[in-house]
C-alpha cells in the first residue's frame, strides 16, 4: 500500500485556522482580564516615567480602547502622561464608563480637532510648550505587552538620536524612484537607517528635538500624506537626521482588539493610498538620502552635528 502525504495547501490552511483559533482564544482571554482589571483596579494608569504616551480613537472603537489603555497601564513602567485624544464634542461629552475609571485613575482625555491618523500625536505638540520629554505613540486596536514601554524607555536612553520602534519596513529605492509600499520587506536589523520606516502600529518612542522640528511644521502634512502619520513622522525624521531603529532583530507584531480590524486605514492605505502619499510627500533629495546613508553613514551623519532641511 502506498502512503501517500497530506495535501500540502490543505495542511497548511488547517494549520493556519488552527493558529488562528489558538490567537482568538489567548485574545479573547486577555481581553476578559483586563476588563476586569477596568472594573476593579485602583491603581493609577501614570508613574514616574519621563516620558509621554499619546493615542487616539474614534467611532465604535470608543467602546473597546479602555483595553488598549489597561495593557498599558498593567505594565512594569508606566509614563508620568497618558493622553487619549478625541475629536468628536458627542463622544467626549458622553464617555463610556470604562474611560469614565480610566480618567479617574490619571488617564487624560483631551478634545482635538480631527486631523486623521495624525490626531495621534498633532495635538500633543499643539498642546505641549515644553517638549523636553520623549513621546511614545500608541494605538487604539493593540493589546500591548507588559514590557513594552520599558522597552522602548530603554532603547531611547541607549540611543537618544534616532527614532526607536518595535517593527519597521525598508524603504525599496531604485533608479531614484521609492518602489510601492507593497514591496517594502519587513526590516530584521538593529543598525539605524533611514531606509527604515518606522510603523506606529506596534509603538515607536520620538525624541524631544524631532518633535520640535515636527511642530515647526504645522498641519502641512494634509496637504501632502493625510492620512498616513507614519510617512510623515519618517521623512521629518529623515530631513532632520533621526534614522530609524528596530530595537530588535525582528518586528514584533502585538495581538490586536477583536473585531476591530475591519476599521482603520490600513486596507486602503495598503493597496494604493500610501503609494499616493509617498509620491506626494518625499522630494528627490529626500530619495537621495535614503538611498545614500545606510546606518553607519546616518550614526556619522548624525554625530557630524549637521542636519537635513
Amino acid at each position: 500500500m502506498t502512503m501517500t502525504s497530506p495535501n500540502p495547501p490543505s495542511s497548511w490552511r488547517a494549520a493556519q485556522t488552527f493558529l488562528a483559533r489558538q490567537d482568538m482564544k489567548l485574545g479573547r482571554w486577555r481581553e476578559k482580564s483586563l476588563h476586569r482589571r477596568n472594573l476593579h483596579d485602583n491603581a493609577p494608569v501614570v508613574g514616574s516615567e519621563r516620558v509621554h504616551v499619546s493615542m487616539t480613537t474614534h467611532g465604535k472603537r470608543i467602546e473597546t480602547v479602555y483595553l488598549a489603555i489597561e495593557s498599558i497601564a498593567n505594565g512594569e513602567s508606566l509614563p508620568a502622561r497618558l493622553i487619549l485624544w478625541l475629536d468628536d464634542p458627542r463622544l467626549f461629552a458622553d464617555l463610556p464608563d470604562s474611560l469614565r475609571r480610566l480618567r479617574d485613575r490619571g488617564l487624560e482625555i483631551c478634545l482635538t480637532q480631527n486631523f486623521g491618523p495624525h490626531t495621534k500625536y498633532y495635538p500633543y505638540l499643539l498642546g505641549t510648550d515644553s517638549l523636553d520629554v520623549p513621546l511614545v505613540t500608541a494605538d487604539d486596536d493593540v493589546l500591548y505587552g507588559r514590557w513594552w514601554l520599558r522597552g522602548l524607555i530603554g532603547a531611547w536612553r541607549q540611543n537618544r538620536a534616532v527614532v526607536n520602534c518595535y517593527r519597521a519596513h525598508v524603504v525599496q529605492v531604485e533608479k531614484g524612484v521609492i518602489q510601492p509600499y507593497r514591496t517594502w520587506g519587513h526590516c530584521t536589523s538593529t543598525v539605524p537607517s533611514y531606509r527604515h520606516f518606522a510603523t506606529g502600529v506596534s509603538g515607536c518612542i520620538y525624541p524631544s528635538a524631532l518633535l520640535q522640528q515636527v511642530k515647526t511644521k504645522g498641519d502641512t502634512f494634509a496637504q501632502v500624506c493625510p492620512r498616513a502619520d507614519d510617512i510623515w513622522l519618517h521623512v521629518n525624521a529623515l530631513r532632520h537626521g533621526f534614522a530609524i531603529r528596530q530595537i530588535l532583530r525582528q518586528p514584533l507584531n502585538f495581538p490586536g482588539v477583536l473585531d476591530t480590524q475591519d476599521v482603520g486605514l490600513f486596507r486602503s492605505n495598503t493597496v494604493s493610498g500610501n503609494d499616493e502619499q509617498v509620491c506626494s510627500t518625499y522630494t528627490s533629495e529626500d530619495i537621495a538620502h535614503i538611498d545614500l546613508f545606510d546606518g553607519t553613514s546616518a550614526a556619522a551623519f548624525v554625530r557630524s552635528g549637521e542636519c537635513l532641511s
